[in-house]
């Protein structure tokens, strides 16, 4: 199992939360909530108004989310869903634990320092220079005070 950090659409509640959930994707099992230990440029961009968290460390905000365990079928499932590796890349991050789901796994939390994680996120080093002069946020709603819209795949 791997650990994935989502901070867009595939959030609970969001427009593509329904993929963590197919299990003929492969399995994804919340763990909790955190937010990324460096700060991060959190924009939505390109015609699809689609989260990207662009991959320069120590500018924006520490970017809230949600921690996710999941088999290698789904990992796989997520790097095709993401685009990877041209439109976003998966790396590894450390993530602050905010709130553990688990009662019994509160420990595993804690046993990392400083309830730190290593996880997968999908972030991208590959995008419009303009993109860095977009806002900036710490966490994504798609319905959000932002007034953008994310648009679905279905519907590009």
């Amino acid at each position: 199992m791997a650990r994935v950090f989502v901070y867009g659409t595939l959030k609970k509640g969001q427009p593509n939360y329904k993929h963590m959930i197919n299990t003929a994707k492969g399995l994804a099992k919340f763990q909790g909530r955190g937010r990324t230990v460096e700060k991060y440029p959190l924009v939505i961009a390109g015609k699809y108004n689609i989260p990207y968290m662009l991959n320069i460390p120590g500018t924006g905000h520490h970017v809230s989310g949600e921690i996710y365990s999941v088999d290698e079928q789904m990992l796989q499932f997520l790097d095709e869903f993401e685009g990877c590796p041209d439109m976003y890349q998966r790396t590894l991050m450390r993530i602050q634990v905010v709130e553990w789901e688990e009662k019994g796994g509160a420990g595993e939390a804690r046993a990392a320092a400083d309830g730190v994680l290593e996880c997968f996120v999908y972030s991208t080093a590959t995008y419009p220079p303009e993109w860095v002069g977009l806002p900036y946020h710490d966490s994504y709603d798609s319905s959000g005070k932002h007034g953008l819209s994310y648009v679905l795949r279905e519907s590009r």
